[in-house]
């Protein structure tokens, strides 16, 4: 079969062919990167918080650990702060507070000689939040002109002078506390929190069942005989009462038996 001018229709099928072929090849690069730090667009009111995973040889667990915490201290990466630090026998956690762009170089560093597993990015919007408090403070402004023109009345009284500096510290206090609030949640927009885990990928530091076994030895035996005993409590009160009951049947059965007798 040719169409009118001539030309095989093998021309048609080749360009089908690579049209499929341009259709399968991936469109997004960017997937296969270290996860990026996120910044809310514009008119979005978003805090964006980083979850991961990285398994390192158990030699460079505590060193690694180290130099991310310098690394964050010093701002290598940008303006970071530490908010947490936990180790224990197979690695650890670091959390930390960081710009956005400085999120994927240290995710790097701290991935570095090992493998980066499970991540998760989650985001919070605050827009109803930062609205509040900007709703709460320009109350609170107004309130506080309208007690300044009070203030400054020629016929105001000495009592009421006292009210009022006494309604305006009130408002004063809760300007401060709600400008306290909107720092906060304007460093949450502007940074991202990132939640390292660095656990052990050779099990180097893992330590055995027994050895957990008899480091838990003590703790178990206190928890244990703390537990019997006040379980044992319970039970105590109602033993007491029983006794003499106890008694008082046997009493009377023995007497009946000797009456029979």
């Amino acid at each position: 079969m040719r169409h009118l001018d001539g030309k095989p229709t093998s021309y048609f099928l080749c360009l089908l062919v690579a049209l499929a072929i341009a259709g399968c090849s991936p469109k997004d690069p960017s997937r296969a990167r270290v996860i990026n730090g996120e910044q809310s667009r514009a008119g979005a009111q978003l805090a964006y918080e980083h979850e991961l995973t990285l398994a390192l040889p158990g030699a460079l667990l505590a060193p690694r650990m180290q130099e991310t915490r310098e690394a964050c201290e010093t701002a290598r990466f940008g303006a970071c702060n530490i908010l947490g630090i936990t180790e224990d026998g197979n690695g650890g956690e670091i959390i930390l507070r960081i710009a956005p762009t400085g999120v994927e170089p240290m995710v790097t560093l701290a991935a570095e000689g090992g493998k980066l597993g499970r991540r998760i990015t989650t985001a919070e919007d605050l827009a109803d939040a930062v609205a509040d408090v900007r709703r709460r403070q320009d109350r609170l402004l107004a309130q506080q002109q309208r007690l300044d023109e009070l203030a400054k009345r020629k016929d105001i009284t000495v009592s009421d002078l006292i009210a009022l500096s006494k309604e305006q510290a009130a408002i004063e206090n809760e300007l401060q506390e709600l400008a306290q609030v909107s720092a906060g949640q304007q460093r949450r927009l502007d940074t991202n929190r990132v939640t390292l885990n660095f656990r052990s990928s050779d099990g180097a530091n893992q330590p055995s069942r027994f050895s957990r076994m008899f480091s838990n030895l003590g703790d178990n035996l206190v928890n244990g005989t703390a537990d019997a005993l006040e379980r044992s409590s319970y039970v105590l009160p109602f033993v007491i009462l029983a006794f003499p009951v106890v008694w008082l049947w046997v009493w009377l059965w023995r007497r009946f038996v000797k009456r029979r007798t």
